[in-house]
């Protein structure tokens, strides 16, 4: 027989990704009653629950589409009409058990920034203690890490000879140090890689918050979708959503429902519950409850990727080599690269375009080769078969600025996501930077005659020639952020308390409150901002 699920709860959390379990987690731990609402399946899978899979899971058309709702960008102007993948985890842990784990907190002067718009407790030094909670971090506890916290940080303990060749030409040629830690006092210069992975399997934010902290009062109900929230006089009631089996039933909120359904989810939600840009939500026959600029201040992390043939690196990119890699790990696991991340380290460097001390271009490397001339379908297939590194040269802090807005009323209906990529100039001219500072880290002597050619984009490829390539290479990090933005004035979505303006009994807790990017990859800083979702409720 069939358990009947709970229809009624003091929190309904929608969406269990990096922002939703953390606040889930949270509350309930601290003996509220709590429904956090899935669409997608158990994550207690090797695809997921394995650090290293990642690769496989994003490359195969098969995998990815058991665990990503499939979105893609509308056609983006600049970026010769591509259309762009927009991976949205659709699966227990959300988007944090499909990522890359790479695990960057984010510039502390990010935080000041938010802070001195007007979002009081969102400064450094507060988001720090977040941080410190949420961690449990491989170097132990000092004024910046945590430890003891339900996501475990680490760093691969094998990494390529290499990666350490790479460390010292960046250190050497930018005159930039090699940093221990680069989530601590200071982010410049180059590091191995902090990953939320241990034991050979990766830390989503499920693992730490709903399955390892699993308080009692938590149900956590999976394949539900939410349809809309249910708003009367002015208050979230809860929310309607429809079972895997088709039936539609009312789950009711006695405190607050609590949107972390992602940049993409949670903004898409909001204006089907009749928040939004009045004119486009009646263009849409929805009532308007709330004219808020949801879906505005969309941007993200953009990146170009260089490949150059290395001797000092020994894995390749063929499904040959990571099917061996599966068969050892299945029988030895934790032994073999799919117990680790695919990069190995990080760089946070400064562009001549940069302003004072934050370094606005971050270095993923990776020992592999990479995909070309871009992943806007899944291409495993194409990648080089020589053993390889890969170096992003990433655009940390972009100006364009895009949207996103229904194209209809069906829940199920991907929304109309246009990042508007390289809308501002400045943005191409800092991945063409970045892509000359690659190649000059890349001759220096450390390698040591490792690095045997450039294969792509290939040193043939210069000035404008580069820069009309760099439109067909560039590619997403992943990390849209910003669509129901927080803030004091009426550009803002949520205020610094993360209630929705203009309805009673309703926060978002995710990635789209940020008024601005952070410094780096976006995962830590979309579970700190569930922590501080849960304090201000607590708090309250």
């Amino acid at each position: 027989m069939t358990k009947q699920r709970a229809s009624e709860a003091d929190y309904v959390v929608v969406g269990s990704g990096s922002s939703g379990s953390a606040v889930a987690g949270r509350l309930a731990k601290a003996g509220h009653s709590v429904i956090l609402l899935e669409a997608g399946k158990s994550d207690e899978k090797f695809l997921v629950k394995k650090a290293g899979m990642v690769g496989p899971m994003h490359a195969v058309p098969q995998l990815k589409k058991t665990v990503d709702w499939g979105f893609y960008s509308t056609p983006q102007k600049h970026l010769l009409d591509r259309k762009m993948p927009v991976p949205r985890g659709k699966v227990v842990g959300g988007s944090s058990s499909i990522n890359g784990m790479v695990y960057v907190r984010g510039n502390r002067a990010n935080f000041d920034s938010w802070a001195a718009e007007g979002n009081e407790g969102w400064d450094a030094d507060s988001v720090n203690a977040a941080y410190k909670r949420m961690e449990d971090y491989e170097g132990g506890e000092d004024a910046y890490r945590g430890a003891g916290g339900p996501i475990r940080v680490t760093r691969n303990k094998f990494p390529q000879e290499g990666t350490y060749q790479f460390l010292e030409a960046t250190s050497d040629t930018l005159g930039v140090p090699i940093n221990e830690d680069y989530n601590g006092a200071s982010q410049e210069g180059i590091s191995r890689m902090q990953q939320n992975a241990a034991d050979g399997l990766r830390y989503s934010a499920s693992r730490g918050y709903v399955h390892h902290l699993a308080p009692a009062t938590l149900d956590l109900q999976g394949q539900v979708m939410v349809n809309k929230v249910n708003i009367e006089n002015g208050r979230a009631t809860g929310v309607e959503v429809t079972d895997k089996d088709g039936s539609t039933r009312t789950i009711r909120a006695g405190r607050e429902v609590i949107l972390s359904a992602g940049f993409v989810g949670s903004a898409q939600l909001l204006m089907l519950s009749g928040v939004g840009h009045a004119q486009h939500l009646r263009d849409h026959g929805i009532q308007v409850v709330s004219d808020l600029p949801v879906g505005d201040n969309l941007h993200d992390h953009l990146f170009h990727a260089l490949t150059f043939h290395t001797t000092s690196t020994k894995m390749k990119g063929s499904a040959s080599f990571f099917a061996r890699g599966i068969a050892k790990e299945v029988v030895r696991p934790g032994t073999t690269f799919l117990a680790n991340s695919v990069f190995e380290s990080v760089g946070f460097v400064k562009s001549s375009q940069a302003h004072g001390d934050i370094p606005d271009l971050q270095l993923h490397m990776l020992p592999w080769a990479y995909a070309s001339p871009n992943q806007d379908e899944p291409i495993m297939h194409d990648v080089d078969p020589r053993t390889a590194m890969t170096i992003l040269a990433t655009l940390i802090y972009p100006k364009s600025r895009g949207t996103l807005r229904l194209a209809s009323t069906d829940p199920t209906a991907s929304p109309l996501i246009d990042y508007n990529y390289l809308a501002d100039s400045a943005d191409l001219d800092l991945l063409f930077e970045g892509t000359e500072i690659t190649r000059e880290i890349m001759a220096h002597k450390a390698f040591g005659g490792a690095v045997r050619e450039e294969i792509h984009p290939g040193i043939d490829q210069k000035g404008g020639e580069l820069r009309t390539a760099i439109l067909n290479r560039a590619n997403s990090v992943y990390h849209g952020v910003g669509t129901c933005r927080m803030g004091v004035d009426e550009l803002s979505v949520v205020t610094p308390d993360l209630k929705v303006r203009g309805v009673e009994g309703l926060r978002v807790a995710d990635a789209s409150i940020m008024p601005s990017i952070t410094g780096g990859n976006t995962n830590a800083p979309a579970i700190m901002i569930g922590e501080m979702a849960a304090s201000l409720i607590l708090g309250s």
